[in-house]
């Protein structure tokens, strides 16, 4: 683990600002080209808010922080300004894209619709091993809740959704729902303090995860797309709060 020391506001031209540490993860496995851990820790850094929305740093932090080469630093910065996760500042550093409202409900509009058809595949072919898997995820999403560790809970809640499509067995829906994950779950924990207590979403997948052991597809569709809208009402209202406008 290495860390990052000066961040500034995002601007043109970022300079020194007072130090703050934040956590990179530099991959130990050895036949990843550092380009690739490089590119995964400040993508894992930006999905988990270790580097937060609108922030700016100097590419040299970078290259300090995880003790290796400009080369493959620049390499793994260009790759994520092309996915849209930086905006890279020429010759000074890059800054990290914030999350916008708009661009959050387009994702939210294929996220919510492909879910609810994740689910329905998967309903028709899970086992029981499968959803006690699930069930499982449930209770340990309420023990984080009870915990107050909302941090956890997020985390879980991720896995349960995953999970879904994984169980869906469906390569290219899961291809398109991987694309869109780090960016809903980084606009989840970036709001999380804002929303209600997710109690609800507890109820709401222990409903689901019925609706799969009845092998009910079309109730199972229904409720992962409502769960879904829910959500992303939530997690927009929030975003307006910590934004503004309306």
């Amino acid at each position: 683990m290495v860390s990052i020391g000066e961040t500034t506001q995002e601007r043109d031209s970022p300079e020194p600002s007072n130090s703050r540490d934040v956590s990179l993860v530099l991959d130990t496995d050895g036949d990843k080209k550092l380009a690739q851990k490089a590119y995964s820790a400040l993508r894992s850094a930006i999905t988990h808010l270790r580097l937060p929305p609108g922030q700016a740093y100097l590419e040299r932090e970078i290259v300090d922080a995880l003790g290796i080469s400009r080369t493959p630093v620049r390499e793994a910065l260009v790759r994520l300004e092309v996915e849209g996760w930086i905006r890279i500042i020429p010759r000074r550093g890059f800054s990290v894209s914030p999350i916008g409202q708009n661009e959050l409900q387009q994702m939210y509009d294929v996220v919510e619709n492909l879910d609810g058809l994740a689910g329905r595949l998967a309903a028709a072919l899970v086992n029981d091993n499968q959803l006690n898997e699930l069930e499982a995820l449930i209770g340990k999403q309420s023990d984080a809740l009870d915990a107050d560790d909302l941090e956890s809970w997020a985390e879980l809640d991720d896995k349960f959704h995953s999970k879904i499509v994984e169980f869906a067995q469906n390569p290219r829906l899961s291809a398109i729902m991987d694309s869109q994950s780090d960016w809903i779950y980084r606009a989840r924990l970036y709001t999380i303090n804002l929303r209600p207590k997710p109690t609800r979403s507890i109820n709401e997948h222990t409903a689901i995860v019925g609706a799969m052991r009845a092998a009910s597809l079309d109730a199972t569709q229904i409720m992962m797309q409502a769960h879904r809208h829910r959500a992303r009402e939530e997690i927009l209202e929030a975003l307006r709060l910590i934004q503004g406008g309306a």
